[in-house]
């Protein structure tokens, strides 16, 4: 059974998913230059995946960046606040659908977890990192990953 999700297909993935949720328009997310960066004050989204092969798919951003995300996702002016709840709902439906779209590229990945939003990711027990891929979104860093429970493991 493969563990394999490339780099190009989560790079278009999110690239497709920003274009039409985001930004109305390519171009404004691109692969980072350099090294995956270190993430000041980071906020994270997940969903789970579950089936034949399961695991997690986690967004990590700064959490200022996670709010000008969730007032695009909102159509909310730059000044304007951004509520917890409304930044759990925006970054968790992001990665919702970045999530969902990855899982379509899993074997039998027949279940999508309910989103979910914090400061820290619960550690999924068992789980190798098989994609970190960092990105830039308007100069800001995204890191999305991809980790998937190795068979036999618990989670």
């Amino acid at each position: 059974m493969s563990t394999d999700v490339a780099t190009d297909q989560v790079l278009l993935i999110a690239r497709d998913v920003f274009s039409s949720m985001i930004d109305g328009e390519e171009g404004h997310l691109n692969a980072w230059d350099g090294p995956t960066p270190d993430v000041e004050a980071p906020v994270h989204a997940w969903v789970d995946l579950f089936g034949e092969l399961s695991g997690r798919a986690v967004l990590t951003t700064a959490t200022v960046t996670a709010h000008d995300l969730a007032r695009a996702l909102l159509g909310l002016g730059e000044d304007e606040e951004v509520s917890h709840d409304d930044l759990v709902d925006a970054f968790g439906e992001l990665a919702n659908v970045v999530g969902g779209n990855i899982k379509a590229l899993m074997p039998d990945a027949a279940k999508l977890g309910l989103p979910a939003v914090a400061d820290t990711v619960p550690v999924l027990e068992g789980a190798l990192r098989v994609q970190e891929l960092a990105l830039s979104w308007r100069g800001r860093a995204i890191v999305v990953e991809l980790w998937v429970l190795l068979p036999g493991a618990g989670g």
